[in-house]
């Protein structure tokens, strides 16, 4: 249900799981390209009708970051570093990872996943609502879901130490969460899982695969580099509340 206001300027779509979760009527406005003053006016008489808007400044295009500080009371939450591996060929899936779509609850899953970097957090007001809680929930709503796929890695205690959760879209595999646990971190277990959804991705018939990360997640960026992905966008996410 999204509305386009001006074609290719901005898409601007009403957040339903954040407004029911974070108890504040909440949208995000994506904005494509730089805009016209017209359509930035006609964007901020937008932003009057909700408490919460996440504004994703496509390109990190100065002309609209200068508009957004200028004329609104929003702040930089988030820079989301975008990137995309064409897929080549299939890989051999290593034997201590296996794949699982519509996973059961996995508790250990849910414990693995402890992300440092999150906009959910650093906002102080998601934070007050809950924001700590958001990956959890996310991984919640992925178990018993028939359109999410998880890797899962094992030691040889039969312990999970890894996981990355991936879903697919039109010829695209889309990368939501990895983690790996700290016992094991830095010992190949986030390269294997890649290469094991890659394989994956490949017998599916998936020309990329498609992950984000924030810009301060060095880690993160760096792991992508190192497994082949290309960085493709930079993108500014400011939030903006009419509390």
């Amino acid at each position: 249900m999204k509305e386009e206001i001006t074609e290719k300027a901005v898409t601007f779509y009403d957040l339903e799981w954040d407004t029911e979760y974070f108890g504040v009527t909440s949208a995000k406005a994506i904005l494509n390209r730089p805009l016209t003053l017209n359509e930035w006016d006609e964007l901020k008489t937008r932003f009057k009708g909700y408490q919460f808007i996440s504004i994703v400044n496509q390109n990190s295009e100065p002309v609209n970051t200068q508009m957004i500080g200028k004329d609104t009371s929003s702040f930089l939450a988030d820079v989301n570093i975008q990137f995309v591996k064409k897929i080549e060929g299939p890989h051999k899936k290593p034997k201590n990872i296996t794949v699982h779509q519509s996973l059961k609850r996995n508790d250990q899953v849910i414990e693995i996943a402890d992300f440092q970097f999150s906009k959910f957090t650093e906002d102080p007001e998601l934070a007050k609502r809950g924001g700590n809680q958001v990956y959890s929930n996310w991984l919640i709503n992925s178990f018993d879901n028939s359109e999410k796929f998880y890797a899962l890695s094992k030691g040889e205690n039969g312990d999970l130490n890894g996981f990355l959760l991936h879903s697919y879209s039109d010829n695209v595999c889309v990368i939501e969460l990895i983690a790996v646990s700290e016992a094991v971190a830095k010992g190949g277990i986030g390269t294997s899982l890649f290469k094991a959804v890659e394989n994956e991705a490949y017998q599916r018939g998936c020309g990329e695969i498609r992950v984000g990360t924030q810009v301060r997640n060095k880690g993160a960026i760096n792991f992508y580099h190192k497994v082949g992905c290309k960085q493709v966008g930079c993108h500014q996410v400011h939030h903006l509340w009419n509390l």
